[in-house]
C-alpha cells in the first residue's frame, strides 16, 4: 500500500493562508492597522507551529480529560498490578500473562487495546480498522487506543483525522508512590505520513525536529499490528523466529539449505540458540579461549542438520584449544542498520511433507522506513514429537537479499 499523500492538501491550506494574510494587508488599497497586523502576526506564528508539527499546544480541557481518563484506566487495573510478580529489580517488568489480564479489563471498554508483548493481538481491533478505513476516504473521526507496557503502566493514544491531517495526542502513565497513577508526559503531534497495509499494519511517522535543529536524525516512526495473527502463527513466531531476529546472525536473512550451509555465521548464531534452549542469555566467562567444542557443536547440531566435522570446517575454530571463538556483539564488530531491528513474523504455515513445515516469515521494520515486509522468506522447519525442532533451510523470496545490507560476520572468518 502506498503512503497516504497529505503534502498536496497541506500545500493548498498554506496557499489559502498566505492569500488570506496578503489580502488583509490590502483591503481596498488601504493597509491594515496595528490591531490587524497583530492578528496577522499571531496567525502567522500559529501557522508556523502547525507546520512544524511537534510540541503542538493542547487545549486544556482536552488535556485534562485525557489525563483523567488515563488515571481512571490505571485504577481499573490496580488490583492486577498489585498482585503481580514484579521481580526484584528496581525496573519493574510484569509478565505477558499479567499484561493480558489487564488487556481483558480494558477490553470491556469496547476500545482497541494492545500490549507491548511481541505478537500481541489487538482487542476490539475492528474499531481501529474502521477509523483507518474512514481516514483513507478522507472522512473525519478519532479513536483512542490503549497500550499496556512492560512496567504495567499504559499509553493512551488518541488518533484524530481532520480530513487533511492526522494527529496523535499521547498520554503515558506509570505507577508512582503507593501504587498511584503518575503521568509521565502529554504530547500532541501531527503525523507526517501514514499507511494501513493489506497485511494489517498501521505505520506512521510523527513530525520530529530535523537538522539544523538537531545534529542527529530523530526517528518518529512506529508500526502497530491492527489485524490479528492466527494463534498458530503467533505461537510459532515466538518459538522459532523471535529470539533469532536479524541482528548478530544470518539464519533468517540468507539463502541456505542442507546442501549449502557454509555461509551461516555459527559463532554469532550460538548465543541465540542458547537462549532458545535454556531460556536465558548466554554469558561468556572469558576465563578460557572460547566455547568448548563439544558444548558448541551439540547445541548447533540440535537445531541444524549439520555434523561436528562440518561445524569445525565452517565456523571459527581453535584446533589447538579445541574451542570456538566468541565475541559479544558491539560497535567494533557490528554496524547498526535499520533492517537489523526488524521483527520476524510468521504469517503463513504450510505442510511441505516429510514432517517438514514451511514458515513464511516477514521482516517487519518500524524504524524510519516503516515496512511490514522488508524481506519475505520461506523458512523450512522440522517439528519433532517431543516439541523440539530443527531448521532445515531458508529461502529469501523476490530477490529480497538486494534490499538488505550485506551481512557482517561477528568474527573475521578464516579463508
Amino acid at each position: 500500500m502506498e503512503i497516504i499523500d497529505m503534502s498536496t492538501k497541506r500545500k493548498l491550506k498554506k496557499m489559502v493562508s498566505v492569500l488570506f494574510i496578503l489580502g488583509c494587508f490590502f483591503i481596498g488599497n488601504t493597509k491594515c492597522k496595528g490591531a490587524d497586523l497583530e492578528y496577522i502576526s499571531q496567525e502567522t506564528a500559529n501557522y508556523a507551529v502547525q507546520e512544524r508539527g511537534y510540541d503542538l499546544p493542547v487545549d486544556e480541557v482536552v488535556k485534562e480529560e485525557a489525563i483523567e481518563d488515563c488515571k481512571n484506566v490505571m485504577n481499573q487495573m490496580k488490583a492486577i498490578y498489585q498482585k503481580a510478580d514484579k521481580g526484584t529489580s528496581s525496573n519493574v517488568v510484569v509478565s505477558e500473562t499479567v499484561m493480558e489480564e489487564m488487556q481483558e479489563v480494558l477490553k470491556e471498554k469496547n476500545v482497541p487495546v494492545i500490549t507491548s508483548a511481541p505478537y500481541s493481538n489487538m482487542a476490539n481491533y475492528s474499531k481501529m480498522e474502521e477509523f483507518l478505513f474512514r481516514a483513507e476516504q478522507d472522512l473525519t473521526g478519532d479513536i483512542v487506543l490503549y497500550r499496556i507496557n512492560r512496567d504495567g503502566g499504559i499509553e493512551r493514544l488518541k488518533f484524530n483525522y481532520d480530513g487533511t491531517d492526522m494527529y496523535l495526542l499521547a498520554v503515558k502513565a506509570v505507577w508512582g508512590m503507593n501504587d498511584n497513577p503518575s503521568i509521565v508526559y502529554v504530547s500532541y503531534t501531527r503525523i507526517e505520513e501514514w499507511k494501513y497495509t493489506e497485511k494489517g499494519w498501521f505505520g506512521y511517522t510523527l513530525c520530529v525536529p530535523k537538522y539544523p535543529e538537531v545534529s542527529e536524525a530523530v526517528d518518529g516512526s512506529s508500526m502497530i499490528r491492527i489485524k490479528p495473527l492466527s494463534d498458530e502463527c503467533r505461537e510459532v513466531s515466538k518459538k522459532c523466529v523471535y529470539l533469532l531476529g536479524y541482528q548478530g546472525n544470518n539464519l533468517l536473512c540468507s539463502d541456505w539449505d542442507r546442501s549449502d550451509m557454509e555461509g551461516l555465521d555459527y559463532n554469532g548464531l550460538y548465543e541465540y540458540l542458547y537462549r532458545m534452549k535454556y531460556g536465558e542469555r548466554y554469558e561468556f566467562s572469558g576465563n578460557s579461549s572460547g566455547i568448548p567444542a563439544e558444548e558448541f557443536e551439540n547445541l548447533i547440531m540440535e537445531f541444524l542438520p549439520i555434523t561436528a566435522e562440518q561445524i569445525k570446517k565452517w565456523a571459527v575454530f581453535d584446533s589447538e584449544h579445541q574451542t570456538y571463538d566468541w565475541e559479544r556483539l558491539g560497535c567494533l564488530n557490528y554496524s547498526p542498520t535499520y533492517f537489523g531491528t526488524s521483527l520476524p513474523e510468521v504469517v503463513e504455515i504450510r505442510d511441505s511433507g516429510e514432517g517438514n513445515n514451511v514458515l513464511v516469515v516477514d521482516a517487519v521494520c518500524d524504524t524510519f522506513i516503516c515496512n511490514d515486509a522488508v524481506i519475505t522468506s520461506e523458512l523450512t522447519v522440522k517439528f519433532n514429537d517431543d516439541k523440539s525442532f530443527k531448521y532445515m533451510g531458508n529461502k529469501i523470496l523476490n530477490n529480497g537479499t538486494k534490499e538488505v545490507p550485506k551481512y557482517q560476520y561477528r568474527i573475521k572468518r578464516k579463508n
